[in-house]
């Protein structure tokens, strides 16, 4: 995945939504000499931004300045200009000309179109991905599962989900497929993975992994695509019942 990093995360504090870690020298989240080594600045003020959006630390219309961030991540304005240009063209980041930057906003029908491409890409990288799964990847994917039952946290649900995911989905061997997956979902997921959690519940979506799973053992790709495929259809529709029960509240607040 992108930078040699995977979305499993280890658990980390719960910050203030619109808060970073502080990544100045000395502090409890500095960035390690390595890292800065094995990236450029304006790669790690990016990655940095990118991860705070997609795990909802950064919440639309969050402004980013630029003093405040390059003291943050230890560096000049210059690579901070540079990462918030490149999370503009990714769609995450607004410019306001003497404004600065915010973190951008997204419609109800763009992310409708977004678990579109879900099913395009998804179900593109599994088809390819079942020849290749060997009993770990399966053992992998099971663990995760009975992890997801046992989890409590509806929050924490839509980490699972993608871990899941993407275990089914990196025997494709197509790095850039999975590049662009792990974008697309993350963008989805900024804006819907806690209400598409509580309209939803974990029980159904649980049960559509096993059945997604249980296919994958048996070879059957035509039928683990097809349930790939329903599954994330079912999110688009609980998404949907979601904004109507709420009159779009809830789409609102989670921007």
């Amino acid at each position: 995945m992108k930078n040699g990093t995977s979305p499993r995360k280890s658990p980390r504090n719960k910050r203030r939504s619109g808060t970073l870690p502080d990544k100045r020298p000395g502090s409890a989240g500095n960035i390690h000499p390595a890292e800065t080594l094995k990236s450029s600045a304006p790669d790690v003020v990016r990655d940095g931004l990118r991860k705070a959006i997609f795990d909802g630390d950064l919440v639309a219309g969050t402004q980013l300045r630029q003093d405040e961030l390059a003291s943050r991540f230890g560096t000049s304005r210059i690579p901070v200009r540079e990462a918030l240009r490149q999370l503009e063209s990714e769609g995450l980041v607004t410019l306001h000309p003497n404004r600065g930057a915010a973190v951008s906003s997204i419609s109800l029908e763009d992310v409708l179109e977004l678990l579109e491409i879900r099913i395009g890409l998804e179900c593109r990288a599994l088809k390819l991905a079942i020849p290749n799964m060997v009993g770990d990847d399966f053992d992998l994917a099971a663990e995760i599962l009975r992890g997801y039952d046992d989890e409590p946290e509806p929050r924490k649900w839509g980490e699972m989900n993608w871990r899941f995911h993407e275990t089914l989905y990196i025997p494709c061997q197509r790095p850039k497929l999975l590049s662009m997956i792990e974008s697309n979902y993350g963008h989805v997921g900024r804006f819907v993975r806690l209400q598409v959690s509580m309209a939803a519940g974990k029980e159904q979506p649980n049960r559509d992994h096993w059945a997604i799973l249980d296919a994958c053992r048996a070879g059957d790709a035509g039928k683990a695509v097809k349930l790939l495929e329903d599954h994330i259809v079912q999110t688009q529709k609980s998404l949907m019942a979601a904004m109507r029960r709420t009159s779009g509240r809830a789409f609102a607040v989670s921007n």
